[in-house]
């Protein structure tokens, strides 16, 4: 199997050496990160006002963390469910949150047929099967609560989610449709290059070194002066001074099997290009691809000590082996099958594994990330609502309620390592709890309150 995602293949192995930056510089904006979030900022920002200097730098290459390297789900998921969020806000405010983000969804796909990026952008929506009465008690619930909230997930029996995805052990389903199949290095290499023709600058193999207000030093010394700063480096902002506790990388990883044929695929489902997982509790996600292969990932990859990221990490045996054997037990249509691709990378939780974006008005700098995974369309509604603060608007966006949001810091080591490594075996316990008992996992109660998500 390749050890680099499915994503990369066809894309540029590497940064562009001619687009580093090679000495001081000055902008009205500079963005510390070119994924999705520092990429979507800066069109926004250009798309508005197009005389703005906007300068995106990036430590390797575009897409090269989360952005190029996710499940390519642009979904209206969000981590923290509207009754959190009701709680602090009030219930419209949470309602709002749930129609942003369904708007996201459609919005993502316009800007790219407005840019021309070949991305496969496929709006099918999400099918999450419940493969145990367990699992069919809790989705049915969900659908009961997200009626409240205008979420749009529905309930389907046994015989409508098998014909959507014709997987094992199907006690029924639910579906939603406010979620779009994506290739995300397509998506991102095309938002760079859309950066590019309106006139931003985007520099690639420029590690930053430090942020602070009008000012950003590279790790090569140089200084870039602005008036805004923007932090969008999501996951890697643990390895910024003084933020190792803001969010912490936690590993999802995943593999891809060979095209499929027609024949398989009129076996399988997904007919519509619906995204696809289950209602267990340790998260596994899918999608059929542009090129009809499955791409497959999920957690349990440990977290590792002091929240840190290393290429090694972005591999580990037994979790991709757990992978290629959920998805043929899933379906066993794939038997014979050949799997082609395992990759990983970091993801970013805050501690309440709550995201948020904001500007500061005093200091000018800005931030947004902490998406838990659920980042594809979050990063747009990031960027949106950034450029917005930038040139303060005060609009329906910017007064969303995850604007201006502080988590509380991790716990400093060893209870993060102990923490958060406990949350991941939990889940798996109750996973295992479930499959043998039938009802909803106790233990799911300790997941609960381990994480206060």
């Amino acid at each position: 199997m390749q050890p680099r995602p499915l994503w990369w293949e066809g894309a540029r192995a590497s940064a562009d050496p001619d687009s580093a930056l090679t000495g001081d510089t000055t902008a009205d904006v500079v963005i510390v990160g070119g994924g999705f979030t520092g990429l979507w900022t800066a069109y926004y920002l250009l798309r508005q006002d197009p005389s703005l200097d906007v300068l995106v730098l990036e430590a390797e290459h575009v897409g090269f963390g989360a952005s190029g390297r996710n499940g390519g789900w642009v979904s209206a998921l969000w981590p923290v469910g509207p009754e959190t969020i009701a709680r602090t806000h009030g219930a419209e405010q949470a309602r709002a949150m749930v129609r942003a983000l369904q708007d996201t969804v459609v919005e993502v796909g316009d800007a790219a047929r407005d840019e021309g990026i070949d991305c496969g952008f496929a709006q099918g929506g999400t099918v999450v099967l419940a493969r145990s009465r367990a699992q069919a008690t809790r989705a049915q619930a969900e659908v009961e609560a997200g009626e409240r909230w205008g979420d749009g997930t529905q309930w389907l029996d046994a015989a409508e989610a098998r014909e959507r995805l014709a997987a094992t052990e199907v006690h029924g389903g639910t579906w939603n449709p406010h979620c779009a199949r994506v290739h995300p290095r397509r998506l991102v290499d095309g938002l760079a290059a859309a950066v590019c023709r309106r006139g931003g600058r985007v520099a690639e193999r420029t590690p930053v070194a430090s942020v602070a207000p009008g000012t950003v030093l590279t790790a090569a010394g140089h200084r870039v002066t602005a008036r805004h700063v923007i932090r969008a480096t999501e996951a890697w902002t643990a390895r910024m001074p003084g933020r190792r506790r803001t969010v912490a990388p936690v590993y999802s990883l995943m593999v891809a099997t060979e095209p499929l044929s027609a024949a398989q695929w009129s076996d399988i489902g997904l007919a519509s290009r619906e995204v696809f997982a289950d209602h267990r509790h340790v998260v596994i996600y899918g999608q059929r691809t542009v090129d009809d292969r499955i791409a497959f990932g999920g957690r349990g990859a440990p977290y590792h000590w002091g929240s840190q990221i290393r290429p090694a990490f972005d591999e580990h045996q037994r979790v991709f082996a757990d992978l290629r054997a959920t998805l043929q037990q899933m379906l066993p249509q794939l038997e014979g099958v050949t799997f082609t691709h395992a990759w990983g990378g970091p993801l970013g939780i805050a501690r309440d594994w709550h995201p948020s974006v904001g500007l500061d008005p005093e200091t000018r700098l800005g931030w947004a990330g902490g998406y838990v995974g659920d980042g594809v369309a979050a990063s747009n509604l990031a960027g949106r609502t950034l450029a917005d603060l930038v040139l303060g608007r005060d609009t329906a966006l910017t007064s969303l309620p995850w604007v201006g949001h502080r988590s509380r810091a991790w716990e400093p080591e060893p209870l993060r390592w102990l923490g958060v490594n406990a949350g991941l075996r939990i889940a798996e316990a109750a996973d295992r709890e479930e499959a043998r008992t039938g009802r909803p996992a106790v233990q799911a109660r300790l997941l609960t309150a381990l994480t206060g998500h």
